[in-house]
């Protein structure tokens, strides 16, 4: 049984703080967090990412940056990344999350037996964190289906 998820990217301002709330908002019994492998310590989420969210109902606006460590990574019972770079460096800096790291896009379909990659965003198009927003919403679905939750609204048209 899943208590407790830490959702991962790169610098913790555009997909993790949005893969974080959606899981939140789905599964209001768990205990969710995010950090980045290379986080912009205290920024918080990206604006075009924050207005996406925002804009899906997601609670950003309080969201810090914060960098992984090894105690957030022993307390989670899973660790959800973007990518397999980032599964690799989970593993390379922390050999014993191994096991319970896995890709936020898991269920997504378009990538290979163990999901998809959510491209990182940052200084790209509006277009880009469009598309991502939407990888996250769906990649946030398949996992709050596994996990019990509610599967997140994402427009009027799901509802």
């Amino acid at each position: 049984m899943f208590r407790r998820v830490l959702v991962v990217c790169t610098g913790n301002i555009c997909r993790s703080p949005v893969g974080e709330a959606l899981l939140r908002r789905g599964l209001p019994g768990l205990q969710v967090s995010s950090a980045g492998l290379g986080a912009l310590v205290d920024h918080g989420v990206e604006p075009t990412a924050r207005r996406l969210a925002e804009a899906d109902g997601l609670r950003v606006a309080e969201h810090r940056a914060r960098q992984i460590t090894a105690e957030m990574v022993r307390g989670a019972d899973l660790v959800l990344v973007m990518s397999e770079g980032q599964k690799l460096a989970i593993a390379e800096h922390f050999p014993s999350a191994t096991g319970k790291t896995m890709r936020f896009g898991r269920w997504l379909s378009g990538g290979d037996s163990e999901g998809a990659d959510i491209p990182d965003p940052y200084r790209r198009s509006e277009e880009v964190f469009v598309h991502v927003h939407e990888r996250l919403v769906e990649a946030a679905r398949g996992w709050l289906v596994r996990l019990g939750g509610h599967q997140p609204r994402h427009d009027a048209t799901d509802q």
